[in-house]
C-alpha cells in the first residue's frame, strides 16, 4: 500500500524556491531566517514528499538534480499563482506589473490604433507583455474570451456578438479610397458606377457573416461588384496603386495612407451608417483590475483618435 505524503503548503513551497535557488542549506536558512536543522528538517520533508533528493552533492557544493529544477519552474509558478490569490481586488501596479496581455484586433486598426495602445504601454507599463492577435474568419475570438487566452477584442460589426460586455470605442465614416491615378479620382462615385465598377474586399474577420459594408448593402437589396478579395488590410493601398479598383472603408485607415501616398479619398454615394467600433470582453475578466486598465488604455488611444477625426 502506497504511503500517505503530507500536504505541501505554501511555507515549504517557500523553502523548496529558497533551497534550489540557493543551492546551499546555511545560505538558505541565512535568506529565510531559520536555523540550519529546521531548514534541513524541511529539506527532509521536501524530499519525503516529492521523492526526490532535490539537491545532491557535487565537487563544489550542493547541485540541484533535474527533478529539483523542474520543481523549481513549478515552485516559482505556484507562488506567483499565490500572490495574486492574496492580491485585494483593484491593486494593479502598471508600472511593475510583469502581465503579459492578450489582444484580439483585425489587421485594419494596424497603422493608427494598436501603435498608439503599444505607445501607452511602454511608457506606463514597461515591463508587461503585449500579445495581440489577428482576428479572421479561423479565429474563435469568443471562446478565447470565454477562456482567458484573449483578454480583451477590438472590432467592428454590423451587429455585435451577444452575450459580451461591450463598450463603444469610436465611430469611423465610410468613405471609398482609389488610387490617384483611376479617373474615378476626377469623376467622382454614382450609385450606378460604384455598383458596377469593381472592387477591393478584404476577408470577413468573422466566420459566416458578411463584413460591414456587404451587410449594409444586403439590407438595402445591394450587391457591389467584388473583383478581388485579400486577407490582409497592409496589401490595400499597393492593389489600388497599381488598378482600377476601389476599396470601400473608415475615413481614419484612408486618411492614413492619403498622408503618405498618391491615394485619393471619395464620399461614398451609399449612405452607410458609421463604422462602429467596439471593445468587446467576457464576463470572467470584468472585475480583474489588470485588464480594467487594458480596457481603460484601448478607450483613451479611441477618443484620442475620434478627437483627431473631429478636431
Amino acid at each position: 500500500m502506497q504511503r500517505h505524503r503530507e500536504p505541501l503548503d505554501a511555507h515549504l513551497l517557500r523553502i523548496l524556491q529558497i533551497l534550489l535557488t540557493e543551492q546551499s542549506v546555511s545560505r538558505a536558512a541565512i535568506k529565510l531566517g531559520l536555523s540550519q536543522p529546521a531548514l534541513s528538517n524541511s529539506l527532509r520533508r521536501l524530499r519525503d514528499i516529492t521523492g526526490d533528493p532535490i539537491l545532491v552533492r557535487g565537487k563544489t557544493g550542493m547541485v540541484a538534480t533535474e527533478r529539483g529544477l523542474e520543481l523549481l519552474a513549478h515552485a516559482n509558478d505556484a507562488l506567483a499563482a499565490i500572490d495574486r490569490i492574496k492580491q485585494p481586488t483593484g491593486v494593479f501596479s502598471p508600472a511593475t506589473t510583469l502581465r503579459e496581455f492578450h489582444l484580439g484586433a483585425p489587421d485594419y486598426l494596424d497603422a493608427m490604433f494598436l501603435p498608439n495602445i503599444a505607445e501607452i504601454l511602454r511608457r506606463e507599463a514597461p515591463h508587461a507583455k503585449l500579445i495581440v492577435h489577428p482576428i479572421n474568419a479561423d479565429f474563435d475570438y469568443v471562446a478565447a474570451l470565454e477562456s482567458g487566452a484573449l483578454d480583451v477584442v477590438i472590432g467592428n460589426w454590423l451587429e455585435p456578438p451577444p452575450h459580451m460586455h461591450m463598450s463603444r470605442l469610436f465611430d469611423d465614416e465610410v468613405v471609398c479610397m482609389i488610387g490617384s491615378q483611376n479617373p474615378l479620382a476626377t469623376r467622382g462615385l454614382t450609385l450606378k458606377r460604384y455598383l458596377e465598377i469593381p472592387h477591393l474586399a478584404p476577408f470577413p474577420y468573422v466566420s459566416r457573416r458578411q463584413s460591414f459594408i456587404d451587410g449594409h448593402l444586403a439590407t438595402q437589396g445591394l450587391r457591389r461588384n467584388i473583383q478581388m478579395t485579400i486577407p490582409y488590410f497592409g496589401q490595400v493601398a499597393g492593389m489600388l496603386l497599381r488598378t482600377d479598383l476601389v476599396f470601400t472603408t473608415g475615413r481614419q485607415f484612408a486618411q492614413h495612407y492619403a498622408r503618405y501616398l498618391p491615394i485619393t479619398i471619395l464620399p461614398s454615394p451609399v449612405d452607410f451608417p458609421p463604422m462602429r467600433f467596439y471593445l468587446l470582453w467576457h464576463q470572467r475578466s470584468h472585475s480583474a483590475s489588470e485588464v480594467v486598465w487594458l480596457r481603460r488604455c484601448v478607450s483613451r488611444v479611441a477618443t484620442m483618435l475620434q478627437a483627431s477625426l473631429t478636431g
